[in-house]
């Protein structure tokens, strides 16, 4: 079978040409509102991360983990951090060397599986930046060591998670639950729908408690909902956005 992974690149890569909302860049006034200091980013679909969320950008690291798409990262530099995009979805990567481009600024772009040791020296980054990606992988703790290794010391992991009730419902009126977890279509291939890609529930446990494992405190957190559909009219979260810092070299 396909790798996973490049079934997802092609995925996504088609809901960008179809007009996926994550997919698309963002235009040159809000570039320009950033470098006035007014700007915001996702890590979910609705509520803006905080800015105290963030350290003061001078000479700070950031790396956007599977976070292309020319949206996080042109704001990231235009307050004023010097950042990495890595991603495994050429599409994403395009967009982030199209607003570069655009704007005038360097980034370091990186194509790469996230499921794989990242490329890149332990204590690289100040701050790791995951919007909601995971549910497209497998296995969430050996990334979430990953990010721990490539932190400096005190260096701020802000990540998002699906809580899974995505994936329970059914998918048009989101009025019933239909399956049980977790949900994996490697193990069930009657799950996997190829125009959804290669998606998968993961438990608290291994989010949350992945977190604690692998070194990190938890310091702040916020829940968040689709943004569309039943459970969001029903103010019901489907994510979790998480501040974690790296306060120990120790794992």
């Amino acid at each position: 079978m396909e790798n996973y992974q490049d079934i997802n690149a092609r995925v996504i890569a088609s809901w960008i040409k179809d007009g996926w909302k994550w997919g698309q860049p963002i235009d040159h006034g809000t570039y320009l509102n950033a470098e006035k200091g007014c700007w915001d980013v996702l890590l979910t679909p609705t509520k803006p991360v905080p800015h105290s969320w963030f350290p003061s950008p001078e000479g700070k690291s950031l790396l956007g983990l599977a976070c292309g798409g020319g949206q996080q990262i042109p704001i990231f530099t235009a307050i004023g951090f010097h950042c990495t995009v890595l991603d495994y979805c050429d599409a994403q990567l395009e967009s982030e060397r199209l607003v570069s481009r655009r704007e005038g600024y360097d980034v370091n772009i990186v194509k790469a599986d996230m499921t794989e040791p990242l490329p890149f020296d332990e204590e690289s980054f100040d701050v790791v930046f995951n919007p909601v990606s995971l549910c497209y992988v497998e296995s969430v703790e050996p990334i979430l060591k990953e990010c721990f290794r490539v932190l400096k010391k005190n260096g701020i992991l802000l990540i998002a998670f699906d809580n899974g009730l995505n994936f329970i419902t059914d998918e048009g009126d989101e009025e019933r639950i239909v399956r049980g977890l977790p949900f994996n279509p490697l193990k069930d291939p009657a799950l996997y729908k190829e125009e959804d890609g290669m998606q998968f529930s993961h438990s608290f446990s291994e989010q949350i408690g992945g977190l604690l494992r692998a070194g990190f405190t938890i310091t702040d957190v916020y829940d968040d909902t689709n943004g569309y559909g039943r459970l969001h009219e029903l103010d019901i979260p489907s994510f979790w956005a998480v501040r974690a810092v790296k306060t120990s070299n120790l794992q």
